[in-house]
């Protein structure tokens, strides 16, 4: 079953995002985040606990947020959703809009190893039903 390992926000652009028990999402975004209104497409970032678990087999000890991703998953396979499918994701439904992204300059993980999951196997979500969003919440395709 896909669900919710943690939800991440920051106060800032360009930096690792901290773990928060819930979340309201609201049309734009995580309200408190950084990025919360900056983008139509990449409202919602998510990226697999799995995807992470690659880098941590390289020695790194990496927590939930550490590539900036608004939602750590569980269990599906993000990086296969094609844009347009849509997600409820604890009282919201989201909808996939971009596949992966060009890491920042400077991205401390890619300076470390040489490379970085999250432009390959995250994802980008719109929210089309704001609401609440906690870890251990179920992800389910709709």
């Amino acid at each position: 079953m896909a669900k919710v390992i943690s939800i991440n926000i920051s106060e800032k652009t360009g930096v690792i995002k901290l773990p928060v028990e819930q979340a309201e999402f609201i049309e734009g975004g995580v309200k408190g985040d950084a990025h919360c209104g900056l983008d139509a497409v990449r409202q919602v970032s998510l990226l697999a606990d799995e995807s992470v678990d690659k880098m941590r087999a390289m020695g790194l000890k990496l927590g939930a947020g550490v590539f900036a991703e608004n939602i750590t998953t569980r269990g599906i396979e993000l990086k296969t959703l094609p844009v347009g499918t849509k997600l409820k994701i604890g009282e919201t439904i989201q909808e996939v809009s971009k596949i992966g992204k060009e890491c920042h300059q400077g991205c401390a993980i890619k300076q470390q190893t040489g490379t970085c999951v999250m432009p390959t196997e995250g994802i980008f979500t719109r929210v089309l039903q704001g609401g609440t969003v906690k870890a251990g919440d179920s992800i389910e395709l709709i």
